[in-house]
């Protein structure tokens, strides 16, 4: 489909690439990985025409359509969210106001038949791809109101998703996208991710989501000092893969630099002795003709810095009570009451306008309590971080002077450690703040706030503008943290990484999980499994649309009939309940061989006679740390199971009891 022939792109005297290669097929599914600055989004400009390489060429199959997102900007068209979704075609839009009988097209009615509009739009496929962008738009959390909303009325981030539709409705033979799930929600993440599996073209992506690249990508391809390296499989293949050609890479420029230590000292040493002469010079051409090993470009450590941590607070740290809250109409809360208490770290979840970032701002005091109470506990501080933070920067001062801004006594290096763990690195420290675009003040309003935290955290899409190590970076520094944190999020990794009580909030309503990520998927599925039907009833009731529905046999049906169905009930608890049990059996089954296994390498490793083996030594502890790591899966995977079963069994014994 792509094929890319020797690449290479510099900008002045730095080298982004050199004479790289790239083969994309149909069906690919490849993520383009590398450090902050490596080149991704110029490789992306050059692959699509929009900049010319220094060297080399792109040959592409013909009749092949390429679809891009980019990471920021995308243009604001005089049309509705609809139209844009639908521009596939260069005639949809004014078609379909034509069979609207837009007023602003009297004039083409005039002059057109209506029928032969009619007949042109079936003809370009105009139904199937208008319920086909429906279904997207809802996807990506649209509301069927938001259909025929005017496009400059968005946020920049509903205008992406928009982007997003049409690229996805148009389905190009190959699809690029960067950075994708910047500006979409948890829910939509989800759905996005589901739909990108099936996708019926190659994709070819930048993402800094490690869950969203697990779980998509067939090849990890690394851009890093100049080249272009492949890795079969996701990114934890890709961690692995590298890790251990790293490590052949290390020991092949070790030996190689022996050896040429070894040569070069013959050479010294013999090359002014007549008898010696012709070997030295033939050692001398030896280490000319030597392919020298370049010495393997180490990762950057994870930074182990120390931010400061905030005062203890009591025990109760906030509390809401019977609170209501509006948007003119539009009730959001109704007899709403929330406690968090000292330590939680709470994630908030649910699809968007569910009232996730209502919840976080009444907390933080940024919205008013319509009616009702909001009560800070003993020595509570709450510090709230959104894009709003951003305004609390000095303008003129530098990025280092900004973040030695703050009531901890911190050295000039120990900041600079900070900001370059957040990707300000070098001399960009002494970058004016008024210079730095929204996302890099983002991020120093982010690193102010952690090197003076409050002790009541609540934020609102940390992540969004960190790269991987940045990520990481703010996940070292939130497990420090003493205090307790509420966020929202749409990175799977970071949730898993530091919530520990999850919270789904939908119409309203808050239902707690007392226990992680994992956990909550696990009860989540567990529910549905029991009764599909009845987180639906309970949605709707919590709305008002429906009441529950009695789990209690219609009487007017006669005897045998209720025996009947009573018995089909039986049987259909019966076939959860064995189907939940036949997991935690093969997932125990599964513990079992790997802890034999296990013990089994163990044994023989301490015999003495293993050791007269080298390589067998090799192999075992190889093998073991294989093992370590699928037995921490493995137990993981039963406990989850487990959970799963003994909620099943609780689920039905109350249905029964009922």
């Amino acid at each position: 489909m792509l094929t890319l022939n020797r690449l290479s792109k510099a900008f002045g005297e730095k080298t982004l690439f050199h004479q790289v290669s790239l083969q994309i097929n149909e069906g690919d599914r490849i993520a383009l990985i590398g450090p902050n600055g490596a080149g991704k989004t110029t490789f992306f400009s050059i692959l699509l025409g929009e900049l010319e390489p220094d060297e080399g060429d792109i040959q592409r199959q013909k009749n092949r359509t390429i679809g891009y997102l980019p990471q920021e900007t995308a243009n604001i068209p005089e049309t509705t969210v609809l139209e844009l979704a639908m521009e596939v075609h260069p005639e949809m839009a004014t078609l379909r106001r034509i069979l609207a009988n837009d007023p602003t097209h009297h004039d083409a009615l005039d002059e057109a038949d209506h029928g032969a509009a009619y007949a042109r739009y079936e003809e370009i496929g105009g139904h199937a791809i208008e319920v086909k962008a429906k279904k997207i738009l809802s996807g990506l959390s649209f509301r069927e109101s938001d259909f025929n909303r005017p496009l400059h009325t968005l946020s920049g981030g509903w205008i992406m998703r928009t982007h997003l539709a049409r690229l996805l409705v148009m389905e190009p033979d190959l699809l690029m996208l960067d950075e994708p799930t910047n500006h979409l929600d948890l829910h939509s993440v989800l759905w996005f991710q589901q739909y990108l599996i099936h996708y019926p073209g190659a994709l070819l992506f930048i993402s800094h989501d490690r869950a969203f690249l697990n779980r998509l990508a067939h090849s990890t391809v690394e851009l890093r000092g100049g080249k272009l390296t492949r890795y079969r499989g996701n990114y934890d293949d890709y961690l692995r893969l590298r890790a251990e050609s790293v490590e052949q890479q290390k020991a092949a420029y070790k030996n190689q630099q022996r050896e040429i230590e070894r040569l070069t000292r013959f050479v010294e040493r013999f090359r002014s002795k007549a008898t010696k002469a012709s070997q030295a010079q033939s050692k001398l051409k030896q280490l000319e003709k030597m392919d020298r090993i370049e010495a393997p470009e180490e990762d950057q450590v994870h930074f182990k810095f120390q931010f400061p941590q905030p005062k203890r607070s009591g025990q109760r740290v906030i509390r809401l009570e019977n609170v209501a809250h509006s948007y003119g109409s539009i009730q959001v809360y109704r007899q709403l009451d929330f406690t968090a208490e000292r330590g939680q770290r709470i994630v908030l979840v649910g699809p968007n306008g569910a009232g996730k970032s209502t919840l976080l701002k009444l907390l933080a005091g940024v919205l008013p309590v319509n009616s009702g109470m909001r009560e800070l506990g003993h020595e509570v501080q709450e510090g709230y971080f959104s894009q709003q933070r951003i305004e609390v920067l000095k303008p003129e001062r530098t990025l280092v002077e900004e973040a030695l801004d703050t009531r901890q006594a911190i050295t000039e290096q120990h900041a600079r450690t900070i900001l370059g763990s957040f990707l300000f690195k070098g001399d960009d420290v002494f970058k004016k703040v008024k210079v730095l675009s929204g996302g890099e003040k983002s991020r120093l309003a982010l690193i102010k706030l952690l090197l003076n935290p409050p002790n009541l955290l609540l934020m609102d899409e940390p992540t969004t503008h960190l790269d991987m190590m940045g990520i990481e970076a703010l996940i070292n520094a939130l497990k420090q943290f003493t205090g307790t944190l509420i966020f929202i999020s749409h990175d799977v990794h970071f949730i898993r990484s530091v919530a520990e009580h999850v919270i789904h909030v939908e119409h309203g309503t808050l239902r707690h999980y007392h226990g992680d990520y994992d956990y909550y998927l696990s009860k989540r599925e567990a529910d549905q499994t029991v009764n599909p039907i009845a987180s639906d009833q309970q949605s709707k009731a919590a709305t008002g649309q429906q009441k529950p529905q009695s789990m209690n046999v219609d009487k007017s049906l006669s005897s045998k009939e209720r025996r009947r169905m009573a018995a089909e009930e039986r049987k259909r608890r019966s076939a959860i309940l064995k189907q939940a049990q036949d997991k935690v059996d093969l997932a125990e089954t599964t513990v079992n061989e790997l802890e034999a296994r296990q013990q089994t390498l163990t044994d023989e490793l301490e015999k003495p006679e293993t050791y007269a083996n080298g390589p067998r030594i090799v192999e075992i502890n190889q093998e073991l740390t294989m093992i370590a790591q699928s037995l921490e899966e493995a137990m993981a995977h039963w406990e989850g199971a487990q959970q799963t079963l003994e909620t099943i069994q609780q689920d039905l014994q109350a249905q029964e009891s009922a």
